[in-house]
């Protein structure tokens, strides 16, 4: 059990790095942080409708790796801390 939590602590890890990065590179919306530094040379040069749903695509699935593995390692706890 004590390698299964390791294993998720590291996934937990990477995965939380990896969004942080994947989140910086969404296009910015307009109006917040992303318009403060050189917001108008990022709208002039926009990324692809394609390559934006890819990373929404790639987000997403980050994402729930992210949550499975906190859930994951709720659990192990759990029944760490009964046992």
């Amino acid at each position: 059990m004590e390698i299964l939590q390791i294993i998720m602590q590291v996934i937990l890890g990477i995965t939380s790095v990896l969004l942080t990065l994947l989140i910086l590179l969404h296009k910015g919306r307009g109006g917040g942080l992303s318009d403060m530094f050189g917001g108008g040379i990022s709208s002039s040069m926009g990324s692809s409708g394609v390559a934006e749903r890819n990373l929404n695509i790639l987000t997403v699935t980050f994402v729930l790796t992210w949550i499975t593995s906190i859930t994951v390692l709720g659990v192990i706890t759990r029944f760490n801390g009964a046992g």
